[in-house]
């Protein structure tokens, strides 16, 4: 019985190399279609399949990549950057074949047994979430050895030794104060998320920027019922605030829901904002005014960059597509205005 064909008779048999051939099927060089038809004739006529296996254990890879999420299981049920970000970094990884293992801890010991245990052969390199300031991880995958794209807030978190893809977080919030103050609104808070992530700094830094105080500043924590409690908060004080910007729709949701429960008319008497720009904003009544972060956009550019570093490339900075505000009708027109 005839021995299996390799891919050094798929070379011969096309008249190239055998690095030819494994480009043609890993997709890591452009190759031009005409080379491309000629091995893949080769490797028909031969019967040869490439097997992604046999690939992984030449090329010393696990054809796959990882994400761990340290963050409250409630937060990642109902908020929509999550699944539009996962299925941009998706969308490219299925291009390659390359498997995502995703994992979900609940505090730093877990979460640092997640990244070590990963990086024992389960995965080639990591799309790290929710960057800190003065980030551990960060010494952590240096100490590992592992490649990494940090998703940043701004540019003023770049490393070195890592690609970053970051979105300017702080100037969409300093837009949509400057419109609120335009309709005339004075008293505007924010709830934003939890002030150890960058993004939420850089947001809540770009609202004091323009509101020249803290006093509205709230600290949140993503979920619905901190948005209630918060609002609640808000609106119990001897000078309530007017507008209300929450770090994400989740929680601007619950604001929006309190507020009306409180007979208060939206925008009327309280105009809200949100973040993430959830599908579900433009069915709420009234239609909410939200900050699309361009998530899947993101994903398409971490995933693309990491690939790009596990295959050689130096570590860059990609700025991904800029955040956009959806103006509609939870803040549009006012008694203030």
């Amino acid at each position: 019985m005839s021995s299996k064909p390799t891919i050094a008779d798929v070379a011969r048999e096309a008249g190239v190399t055998k690095g030819t051939v494994s480009h043609v099927f890993n997709g890591h060089r452009t190759i031009s279609a005409a080379t491309a038809k000629k091995v893949t004739d080769a490797a028909a006529k031969l019967g040869w399949i490439p097997n992604q296996a046999a690939r992984a254990l030449v090329e010393k890879k696990t054809n796959a990549v990882g994400i761990v999420l340290a963050r409250d299981p409630e937060v990642l049920y109902a908020d929509a950057f999550f699944p539009v970000f996962l299925s941009g970094l998706e969308l490219e990884l299925s291009k390659r074949e390359i498997a995502l293992v995703l994992q979900t801890v609940t505090d730093r010991e877990a979460e640092e047994r997640a990244y070590r245990s990963m990086s024992q052969g389960r995965v080639d390199g990591f799309v790290v979430l929710d960057m800190r300031c003065d980030d551990w991880r960060v010494g952590l995958l240096r100490e590992l050895h592992m490649k990494a794209v940090l998703m940043e807030s701004g540019d003023d978190y770049q490393f070195e030794d890592f690609s970053t893809v970051w979105v300017d977080d702080r100037g969409p919030m300093q837009e949509v104060v400057d419109h609120l103050h335009e309709l005339g609104h004075t008293r505007i808070a924010h709830v934003s998320g939890p002030l150890e992530y960058v993004h939420s700094q850089q947001r809540a830094q770009g609202y004091v920027e323009r509101v020249g105080s803290r006093e509205l500043l709230y600290e949140g924590d993503f979920t619905a019922k901190q948005g209630v409690e918060l609002t609640r908060e808000l609106l119990a004080l001897s000078e309530p605030p007017t507008a209300i910007i929450y770090a994400n729709d989740v929680m601007a949701i619950g604001g929006l829901s309190y507020a009306g429960s409180q007979g208060l008319a939206i925008p009327e008497d309280l105009a809200i904002v949100g973040y993430e720009d959830d599908p579900i904003s433009v069915h709420l009544n009234p239609p909410m005014t939200s900050v699309s972060t361009n998530a899947y956009n993101r994903g398409q550019l971490a995933a693309q960059r990491l690939l790009a570093d596990i295959d050689g490339d130096m570590p860059k900075a990609v700025q991904s597509l800029p955040e956009t505000i959806r103006w509609r009708a939870s803040t549009e027109g006012s008694h203030l205005a």
